[in-house]
């Protein structure tokens, strides 16, 4: 069941990548018209509605993503499918078709089925699109129907599974509802402690790609938050929306900065030449993109006392910035693009006061890591024996295609090679392989590929932390295959 929660959470990051386009044009269509947010200069306006096309549609988007994501071979009939289950449920579940089969006044619906167009859905569309994919585009029809056979059955066979979906949603769905929107106004209710325990709970359930589901609660409409998309669309109050977003700025561009220079800082002397490279690749794409895996993941398993401070080192970051009500948004996640596009967003409010906050988390994180580090000799990068000869070496000098194409093969053949590999995918960081036997897998020979961490989530599965190259070294690997 993690394995598949897991799966989940790979194939939402296929359409939560095309959050920073909206960012950029909503980002851009704000700087231009800070004040009529597109009524006072049409070239504003026109991007503002482009940013807004992609914002308003994320369930649609889920729906396409997840379906592709989660098919056996990525084939757009998968993705095609998901669309045709999400019009199908939502179509039958709206207000008027359920006015209609209960033959009651619109009025009269229960408020659930106003918001069955929403990310929920979108995800369940998108597993049975992929559920039906699976099971039958490999299917062969008879003559008189073998123009519906393979890849084209699996939309007919995914509106018919939507339609059966749909009877059990009719009496589930307001539950489910309810149930979401009462947990998010319990966090609500509970302001900047809210925000903080919903900070520390995100980065505590990113070893095992949960948090995702967490996320879709604060930043979708899920349960009537939708954190994100009113900040772009400048829908809510000011000081309060964003107030799930905000506080992620100072940790991802600052606060684990200080923990990157703390680990290389006390790495050994002989190491420190391959763990400044590790930790400034790693501590860049954090601050410019706040792709905080490659660096979370080099002590999240060696040092896990270490990342439950950073996970509480969030919270407390989080409920800071709502309380102090410095607010900024994010359309992907908190890095500097997209702290930079939101200063001029209507809602941010007082956003340069979540660099000051920074400055103060840099040094926190600092002075802790390095303390605890020393203290209980923690073995962080560097401070234990480092491949520096072999493979590890020649894959110092290449770069580029060179570069990805050795890294694949060392990693493939500590993976045990063709022979215990069964599958090969990644998501945005991490390459993720099913193995027939995990005994097979030399994690040391991996390591020499200068990986970033490695993660068994389970008795046939393992995650490479590779980094945000992590697609070319997956390309690499399948070529090998």
């Amino acid at each position: 069941m993690k394995d598949y929660l897991q799966r989940i959470g790979r194939s939402l990051m296929l359409p939560v990548a095309v959050l920073p386009a909206a960012a950029v044009l909503l980002g851009l269509g704000y700087w231009i018209d800070p004040t009529g947010w597109g009524g006072g200069n049409a070239f504003a306006a026109f991007l503002i509605f482009a940013g807004k096309s992609i914002i308003d549609n994320m369930a649609i988007l889920f729906a396409v993503g997840v379906a592709l994501g989660m098919s056996r071979d990525k084939d757009g009939s998968a993705a095609l499918s998901g669309l045709v289950g999400f019009l199908v449920i939502t179509t039958l579940l709206s207000v008027d078709s359920v006015a209609n089969l209960m033959g009651i006044d619109p009025s009269e619906v229960n408020a659930a089925f106003g918001k069955i167009d929403n990310q929920f859905i979108g995800i369940l569309s998108g597993i049975i699109a992929a559920s039906m994919y699976n099971r039958f585009s490999q299917v062969k029809l008879p003559d008189a129907l073998a123009f519906f056979s393979g890849r084209r059955l699996a939309p007919i066979m995914t509106s018919v599974a939507s339609l059966i979906v749909c009877v059990p949603l009719f009496f589930v769905w307001p539950v489910i509802y309810t149930g979401l929107v009462n947990f998010g106004t319990s966090i609500i209710g509970l302001g900047a402690i809210g925000a903080g325990i919903y900070g520390f709970f995100n980065r505590l359930l990113i070893p095992v790609g949960l948090h995702h589901a967490l996320n879709s609660v604060f930043w979708f409409d899920v349960a009537n938050i939708n954190d994100i998309n009113n900040f772009w669309n400048s829908v809510g109050e000011k000081g309060v929306t964003g107030m799930y977003q905000a506080g992620f700025f100072p940790i991802m561009m600052f606060g684990l900065l200080g923990a990157a220079l703390a680990i290389y800082h006390t790495a050994k002397p002989e190491n420190k030449k391959q763990v400044k490279s590790l930790m400034m690749a790693a501590g860049f794409a954090a601050f410019l993109t706040g792709v905080t895996e490659p660096l979370e993941f080099s002590f999240m398993f060696v040092a896990p006392v270490l990342y439950f401070v950073h996970a509480v080192l969030t919270g407390i970051s989080l409920a800071i910035a709502a309380s102090l009500k410095w607010i900024a948004g994010f359309g992907f996640s908190a890095g500097f693009i997209d702290w930079f596009l939101s200063l001029r967003m209507p809602l941010a409010n007082k956003p340069f006061m979540l660099v000051v906050q920074g400055i103060v988390f840099f040094i926190l994180y600092y002075v802790i890591f390095r303390t605890l580090i020393t203290k209980f000799n923690l073995m962080t990068p560097g401070r234990e024996e480092i491949m520096e000869s072999g493979e590890a070496a020649v894959l110092g000098g290449t770069s580029g295609s060179d570069k990805f194409a050795m890294m694949a093969n060392i990693i493939y053949q500590g993976l045990g090679g063709s022979e215990n590999i069964k599958s090969i995918d990644n998501c945005i960081t991490r390459l993720r392989v099913e193995v027939k036997d995990m005994d097979k897998v030399d994690q040391e020979k991996i390591k020499q590929a200068q990986i970033s961490g490695i993660n068994i989530t389970g008795k046939n599965s393992i995650q490479i932390i590779v980094g945000t190259q992590v697609q070319f070294v997956a390309d690499e690997m399948k070529k090998i295959r």
